[in-house]
């Protein structure tokens, strides 16, 4: 019988997280207090997919940005 392990892709967790900038050429948000947590998903492709819907509901404020967060490259560093 295989591994669970071997039969299932490697879990790459990725943050989608969005909220109004305080300018538009950086990425400090102006209130941490309403940053947009969405949620952590298992590899890049289903947060891709999240973020893009977020990114569209927001398209007409020029403040408001999300963004992907590779969690996996902070979680090990060492096996990127």
């Amino acid at each position: 019988m295989p591994d669970m392990s071997e039969t299932q892709s490697k879990q790459l967790l990725h943050l989608v997280i969005g909220g109004e900038l305080a300018g538009l050429k950086g990425t400090e948000f102006k209130n941490l207090d309403e940053v947009d947590i969405v949620g952590v998903y298992p590899n890049y492709a289903a947060a891709y997919d999240v973020w893009k819907q977020k990114a569209q509901m927001t398209v007409d404020n020029a403040e408001m940005r999300y963004f992907i967060v590779h969690l996996h490259r902070l979680l090990d560093p060492a096996d990127d």
